[in-house]
């Protein structure tokens, strides 16, 4: 089968969709890499905060928040310690990780995804069944893991929602993190890790029924909250920045979204989840979403498909009235209570928002 072409995928690899700034990064970057890593930590923050070469090139910033912890979270990974990205739902932890992966191993495809079924194997290896039985226990029989990969070329492996995963297979890291030695103990070897190699989790702290990490394992890892962005501006920016992107890659027919909008849609957020108007004048009831910013990037996508396909292609207040009250009512009793108490105290009241007011009130009646 051949491969897919770029051009018709619907999300590329990070390593594809920004191998030009890669290349470009690689070309002026002088300083001190550690062993197998493609760009120095300079580089590596760099690529994920942007910024403009001596060249001239300019570097497209994916993260949007404090240099600082971009700087802790690379420093990490040039330890024997594992990095953990926590935070809520919604803060670019993934993203984040795929982005780091990517710009310090070149490729971002090692990958296990946490969930509550995901076993030992899935950490460790497998076996080919069939030649286990023809064979018997062999490195030709044997399926290695992301891990297993990662240890044998020295590269990063991503694991996210660390915190999906039982228990007990969690505390199969704990020897690969701290000892970086994997035992097969069926082939009587093992597998040592090579330089380079580490681990970047995700987690966060808002599932129900998550299993908190052991003391053993959370030791392993240095924690890095990534945080909601700490004002207006700062998340209209970023919602602004991946909405244009994305609408790239869906190859929506429509206009870009005016800030107005944007505006209007992240302060509704940012007000119900802090539970406070943004000038601090009214008290609030919170509803029980998380209301973060990879929602409302989520919503403003939603408003402007139902623009582009069933509307003039200009997005307008019941474009997106239908995908913000589903992010706000996950609950259709209490959020729904919250949601109209907010409509008619906040919104109704607020110049300009009349078209908002009356779109979000037919949506939810």
């Amino acid at each position: 089968m051949s491969a897919t072409p770029t051009e018709n995928l619907l999300r590329p690899h990070a390593e594809v969709l920004y191998a030009e700034e890669l290349a470009a990064l690689a070309a002026v970057d002088d300083r001190p890499k550690p062993t197998n890593w493609q760009l120095s930590p300079w580089a590596v923050v760099t690529y994920l905060l942007g910024g403009k070469l001596d060249n001239g090139f300019e570097i497209e910033p994916k993260y949007i928040g404090q240099r600082r912890l971009m700087e802790i979270a690379v420093a990490t990974l040039a330890t024997d310690r594992a990095l953990l990205l926590l935070g809520v739902p919604g803060t670019a932890k993934s993203w984040v990780s795929e982005h780091l992966v990517a710009a310090i191993s070149g490729h971002s495809n090692l990958l296990v995804q946490g969930t509550a079924g995901t076993s030992e194997d899935a950490i460790r290896y497998s076996w080919n069944y069939a030649r286990l039985i023809a064979e018997g226990p062999s490195l030709g029989a044997l399926v290695p893991s992301p891990l297993f990969k990662g240890m044998q070329e020295g590269s990063l492996v991503r694991l996210e929602e660390l915190t999906r995963i039982p228990s007990d297979v969690q505390d199969t890291l704990i020897t690969m993190l701290s000892e970086k030695v994997l035992p097969i103990p069926e082939l009587a070897t093992e597998v040592q890790a090579a330089r380079g190699f580490n681990v970047i989790a995700t987690a966060n702290d808002r599932d129900k029924g998550v299993n908190e990490l052991s003391s053993a394992l959370r030791r392993r890892f240095n924690t890095v909250v990534l945080p909601l962005p700490t004002d207006l501006s700062e998340e209209v920016r970023i919602v602004q920045t991946r909405v244009a992107k994305q609408g790239k890659a869906l190859q929506l027919p429509v206009e870009a979204p005016a800030v107005e909008q944007i505006n209007r849609l992240v302060t509704i957020f940012r007000e119900l989840r802090s539970g406070v108007t943004e000038n601090g004048k009214t008290k609030l009831k919170s509803p029980s979403g998380t209301l973060s910013t990879g929602e409302a990037i989520s919503v403003m996508n939603s408003g402007l498909a139902l623009a582009a396909y069933f509307g003039d292609g200009s997005l307008r207040a019941h474009d997106l009235a239908a995908g913000l009250t589903g992010a706000v009512v996950k609950d259709p009793v209490q959020d729904r209570t919250v949601w109209l108490e907010y409509l008619e105290t906040v919104v109704k009241e607020r110049d300009g928002w009349k078209d908002l007011y009356r779109a979000c009130r037919e949506v939810v009646e």
